[in-house]
């Protein structure tokens, strides 16, 4: 089993999504993980041509259209060597961080994360499940202003995720250690209801 672990938060200490991934990670076990960090390794702004190449799978040559071409490579690659990716989502202004949108961009490929048949789409990578931990200020996680969670859920059904869970820790739980040991339980019983 192959673990892909996606950190999103600016701050790289004190945070409490990166704090939460990292426990949900330990609480799977013996596992191979693979570290995405989007942060410390921000991916490269796209041109507007590139990015229509990087969707279109382009074969044109062009030196700057190759290097993103080869980075989703790389990124999809990341995500078909998965059973189980966990994401630690910071919610900015009510949605999902920019370097996470970008990553979102560089693996969302027609004809190779997904494609459309005779029922819309259907995602291509078979990943087995997802945890998304989304961190808050203090928007209520599944709330009518939360555009973060519910989008992610919706990307990784869209490219192939069959199970997608949920991790709430927002700040509207209380002090930082109430939202840390809250969310923790939510991991440990989701956790055991896997194995039951």
């Amino acid at each position: 089993m192959t673990v892909l672990k996606i950190d999103t938060s600016a701050r790289l200490e004190g945070s409490n999504s990166r704090v939460l991934s990292d426990y949900l990670v330990s609480q799977l076990g013996d596992q191979d993980l693979i570290v995405r960090d989007l942060v410390r390794e921000a991916l490269p702004e796209v041109s507007a041509e590139d990015l229509i190449g990087v969707h279109g799978s382009s074969g044109e040559d062009r030196h700057s259209l190759q290097q993103h071409l080869g980075l989703s490579e790389q990124l999809i690659g990341e995500l078909n060597a998965a059973d189980t990716v966990v994401f630690g989502v910071s919610m900015y202004n009510f949605t999902v961080p920019a370097a996470l949108k970008r990553w979102i961009d560089y693996v969302c490929r027609a004809g190779v994360t997904f494609k459309y048949g005779a029922n819309g789409p259907q995602g291509l990578t078979g990943i087995k499940r997802a945890f998304i931990v989304t961190a808050t200020g203090g928007t209520p996680v599944g709330s009518p202003v939360d555009f973060a969670s519910g989008y992610l859920e919706h990307i990784c059904k869209f490219i192939g995720v069959e199970t997608v869970h949920h991790i709430d820790a927002s700040g509207s739980k209380g002090t930082p250690e109430k939202v840390i040991e809250s969310a923790k339980a939510q991991i440990d019983a989701l956790l055991q209801l896997e194995t039951a």
